[in-house]
């Protein structure tokens, strides 16, 4: 096949795609994929906590963002970064190039990636306690601040570029980001946007039957716009405000309707697994990996590799490990693969780093506390959600809704998250629940202002329209 393929990758974890590890079972049917997506389900007392979390790398000294090579490059920070513990993963294109790490899990786990445009991403482990998801966080943050003290970074918890643009983006050397880049300039405008100039802050949750997923899902997708209004933290562009509170959630709304949105067949009566798997059936695909090579098959359709009729593969049918990897290439504003994950909040500074698994988690954890939030949103209309979907990015919490605004509906779902955090009951060694971390949360609740707000008064006083203060701000 080396005549189709691209770039080889080491025979390691694959950034972003599956573990080579993961099952190669040929997919003979539909059903098979639902039923995969079904072993998902777990007993309560098994369900963990994954955080991820972008952000910005840029020099100290002249406020550029960092290339991949050189002295002061991501690449630099990446080995710097292996003396804690990490292991190289590499892809082979022209040279060797470390694209990512992985840790493994009796030092920790977890696996430290690289975004298009040389955002660095940790994928936490998943875990018990939002206690040791903090843990997490501040560990990784310290090693990556003793790495980039000796080559002059710096690393940045902002939504969206504040300052340099698509000119001056570095591209980091992955072929999925390649077929990626080439791709979406044909499915909407702000795709290249989306992935040299945006960070965001995730959490992936479990759930213990297709029901409670149903029920979750429903919630993440409703509530993903109070959640990026909560952490609208993305106010500026080329240096200027853009009007907007959040651009990276805006960029969303124009990327690739295909694979993108607020998914209105959620909520329709009966969906469930099977339902997810026929939708996702519906997005084109980007790539297919064998033996370490990315092969093109954009456009192509997962339907047809059912039938062994992909034209990128002709006559062979796909793994469960091609299934797992098409899914990653669904960008919903939260999506399903054997937990679920809620993408809907800008990446920030560290406090808001643990708020966010926070806010979800009390949402959804606790099962009382989840069918109240359920009712809360039952009788939204997909017009609504829409609604807000589009207008959150825009006026965050002062978005009018119901005769009132987003910040009443914040009201009432924190004190539902905070609920369900103390329900849930896990304690640190200071006898503190969870619902500690919700602290930032309140604040903005209290005060009717996102991050964003508070950095665009800062623009428009102290900082006198000038951008740069920012880097110092909001640093890690």
């Amino acid at each position: 096949m080396a005549d189709k393929t691209g770039n080889k990758l080491s025979p390691e974890t694959v950034p972003k795609t599956v573990p080579e590890t993961a099952p190669e079972t040929v997919v003979e049917n539909v059903a098979q994929l639902a039923e995969w997506m079904a072993g998902g389900c777990k007993p309560q007392a098994a369900w963990r906590i994954g955080t991820e979390h972008e952000k910005f790398g840029f020099c100290r000294e002249k406020l550029t963002p960092l290339p991949y090579e050189g002295d002061y490059g991501i690449r630099a920070m990446l080995e710097g970064l292996k003396r804690f513990g990490w292991r190289g993963i590499y892809e082979y294109e022209n040279g060797e190039q470390l694209i990512a790490l992985n840790r493994p899990q009796e030092k920790g786990g977890g696996s430290i990636t690289l975004e298009p445009g040389g955002q660095l991403e940790l994928s936490g482990a998943p875990l018990a306690t939002i206690h040791q998801t903090c843990d997490e966080v501040n560990r990784h943050l310290e090693e990556v601040r003793t790495i980039a003290d000796e080559l002059g970074q710096a690393y940045l918890g902002l939504g969206f570029s504040p300052l340099w643009g698509l000119d001056s983006a570095p591209h980091m050397p992955k072929k999925r980001y390649a077929i990626m880049h080439d791709y979406m300039p044909k499915c909407g405008r702000y795709g290249w946007d989306m992935m040299y100039l945006s960070c965001t802050v995730q959490v992936n949750l479990d759930f213990s039957s297709e029901a409670d997923m149903v029920e979750k899902l429903r919630i993440g997708l409703a509530l993903q716009p109070l959640a990026t209004a909560l952490f609208a933290n993305s106010p500026f562009k080329h240096g200027k405000p853009t009007g907007n509170l959040s651009q990276r959630s805006l960029n969303w709304l124009d990327t690739d309707n295909q694979r993108t949105g607020m998914l209105p067949f959620v909520f329709d009566e009966g969906f469930g697994f099977a339902e997810y798997v026929d939708y996702a059936l519906n997005v084109p695909m980007y790539f297919v990996i064998r033996d370490g090579h990315y092969i093109e098959a954009l456009g192509q359709s997962f339907r047809d590799f059912l039938n062994g009729e992909l034209p990128a593969l002709p006559g062979e049918k796909p793994t469960i490990r091609d299934w797992q990897n098409h899914l990653t290439t669904l960008f919903p504003e939260a999506r399903v693969k054997r937990f679920i994950e809620m993408r809907g909040a800008d990446s920030g500074p560290w406090r808001t780093l643990c708020a966010l698994p926070s806010f979800w988690v009390g949402l959804l954890y606790d099962s009382d506390t989840q069918k109240q939030t359920s009712a809360l949103i039952n009788d939204w209309t997909q017009a609504e959600r829409d609604y807000l979907r589009c207008t959150a990015p825009v006026k965050g919490l002062a978005t009018p809704f119901r005769g009132g605004t987003l910040l009443d509906i914040a009201r009432s779902v924190l004190a539902l998250a905070e609920q369900g955090l103390m329900a849930r009951g896990k304690q640190n060694e200071l006898g503190m629940d969870e619902s500690l971390f919700l602290q930032p949360l309140r604040e903005i609740v209290e005060n009717g202002r996102s991050p964003a707000e508070i950095l665009l008064e800062k623009y428009h006083n102290e900082w006198g329209s000038d951008i740069s203060p920012i880097f110092e701000e909001m640093a890690f």
